[in-house]
């Protein structure tokens, strides 16, 4: 696993800061008093047993999850009490890849690219077609991709073309939630290299919760894992490996794991 230059944690940007995030639902708290840092150009990993609050920590941070305490910064700006104009300013920064990929079935993969660039951008229909097209492209899906809808996609092509939508304003931040979840292990594995080669080439900071080993080992920075409510341990994976927790200790040297580290 690369980690990215050699400054500490006290030198580097962080880009997203969470501080004392609590999150309940009726009567059950599934996050409390957790905080959170995530540093400019890394691909951070979030991962955690089931039910733990790993898409409801990336839900709450864009807002989308009410909280009952905390607060989140974004891009050096308090989030929770941005007026409505410079919250849509850093939405315009965020790039989010939904766990099922979150297409609009009627419409095609050019049409839900461009589909962003309309809310928030005032471009002709041209530019918007050329530069939805170029994402297409970016991201590997093929030219005839464009013109097919969501029904007639792969699932590997449904994460491609929903990747693109996400970087249809150039973000600074991407948020992906289980990206590889459903693909097979050579489709895993094709993705995790396309989102560290997107990360190198447009300097994207990656936020990416995942249940995938491979992606852990192979691609992400620093690792955040949640259990208790709260992140038990940050940090790489050398880390995870040393952290004395049952839960961290038996996904980390379990089976899988083990034939990962051979």
């Amino acid at each position: 696993m690369a980690v990215r230059g050699s400054k500490t944690a006290a030198e580097r940007d962080v880009v997203i800061r969470g501080r004392g995030i609590t999150v309940g639902f009726e009567d059950r708290l599934i996050l409390e008093n957790l905080d959170i840092d995530v540093y400019r150009g890394e691909i951070l990993g979030i991962v955690g047993a089931s039910g733990t609050g790993k898409s409801v920590l990336l839900r709450t941070i864009l807002g989308l999850q009410a909280k009952q305490s905390g607060s989140v910064e974004i891009l050096g700006t308090p989030y929770d009490d941005a007026d409505e104009r410079t919250r849509r300013l850093i939405d315009q920064r965020l790039g989010v890849l939904f766990q099922q990929g979150a297409l609009f079935s009627s419409l095609t993969v050019l049409q839900n690219v461009e589909l962003p660039m309309r809310e928030h951008l005032k471009l002709s229909p041209r530019l918007m077609e050329e530069l939805a097209r170029l994402k297409i492209d970016l991201v590997g899906l093929a030219t005839e991709a464009a013109e097919r809808l969501p029904s007639e996609l792969s699932g590997g092509m449904i994460k491609r073309a929903s990747l693109a939508r996400a970087l249809a304003l150039d973000p600074d931040i991407v948020f992906l939630d289980e990206p590889t979840s459903g693909l097979d292990p050579i489709g895993a594995a094709e993705f995790d290299q396309l989102i560290a080669t997107l990360r190198d080439t447009l300097g994207l900071t990656v936020f990416m919760v995942t249940h995938d080993l491979d992606s852990l080992y192979t691609v992400c920075d620093r690792i955040a894992v949640l259990g208790d409510r709260h992140v038990l341990i940050e940090g790489t994976v050398a880390d995870m490996l040393a952290f004395d927790h049952p839960w961290v200790q038996k996904y980390f040297h379990g089976v899988r794991a083990r034939r990962l580290e051979a």
